[in-house]
């Protein structure tokens, strides 16, 4: 109960900070920069309140839901694959970490032709951003379960699937968890940048359109708008994360 309540008293003081840090910016340089924490709430409130700005929310979740599940189902598939064939896992990975250097934005010209403007192109650009991590995290989280594990599996002569279903992947979930975790922040901020660069939909588009206008309070409240919905949901996935990694 002490640890919640410390966790919750350093959030709380957190939030504070950052608040008193945006109001002391905004003083110092005034509406051409920023806009106020209250202004920004005000306008906030006034965005939720209409119903195009609800249709932007949506489009931005739909595209990055399917993105972050094709990231998933691809990095884990993969991975396991990978990391049960340790002779493909030794072949694949180096091209994988390759790949996974590559500037992402440079391969966005090449979506656009390949899937067009709209929904698919933003659900690719999310999946080519996430779906590595959940791959190479996966990979080393069975590379470094215990040998006595799988020499146990083996001996019960359990299948690939099976080895897979009561060995590996209970063994290697706290290492799994880490890479949905870091896969989920990617995959936002792909399909975030597909939005903002070839969209005419979503908070991306609203982001940079704010910027082409110039518009500070609009900007303000949906950067704040995708920071609260990202920061929640990573804190969330923290806790578990640290709760899964402590039992091992």
């Amino acid at each position: 109960m002490s640890a919640r309540f410390a966790g919750l008293r350093n959030g709380l003081t957190l939030v504070v900070g950052l608040l008193l840090l945006w109001q002391i910016l905004y003083l110092w340089t005034g509406d051409v920069a920023l806009a106020s924490p209250l202004a920004t709430f005000r306008y906030t409130a006034r965005l939720f309140a209409t119903e195009s700005f609800g249709a932007q929310v949506y489009e931005t979740l739909r595209a990055f839901s399917i993105a972050y599940a094709i990231s998933v189902v691809m990095g884990l598939g993969i991975g396991f694959w990978l990391g049960f064939d340790r002779l493909s896992g030794d072949a694949l990975e180096p091209m994988i970490v390759s790949v996974y250097a590559i500037p992402k934005l440079t391969l966005y010209p090449i979506l656009l032709l390949a899937f067009g403007l709209g929904l698919a192109a933003k659900v690719a650009f999310g999946v080519i951003h996430g779906v590595i991590p959940i791959i190479l995290f996966t990979l080393a989280a069975v590379h470094n379960t215990k040998p006595i594990l799988v020499k146990t599996g083996r001996v019960l002569r359990l299948s690939r699937w099976q080895m897979i279903r009561w060995i590996l992947f209970p063994a290697a979930i706290p290492e799994i968890f880490t890479g949905l975790r870091v896969g989920f922040a990617l995959t936002l901020i792909g399909s975030l940048l597909a939005e903002m660069f070839a969209s005419q939909r979503g908070l991306g588009y609203l982001l940079m359109n704010g910027i082409g206008l110039h518009n500070v309070e609009l900007i303000m409240s949906v950067t704040l708008v995708i920071v609260v919905f990202a920061a929640t949901v990573s804190v969330v996935l923290l806790h578990i994360d640290r709760r899964l990694h402590g039992r091992v």
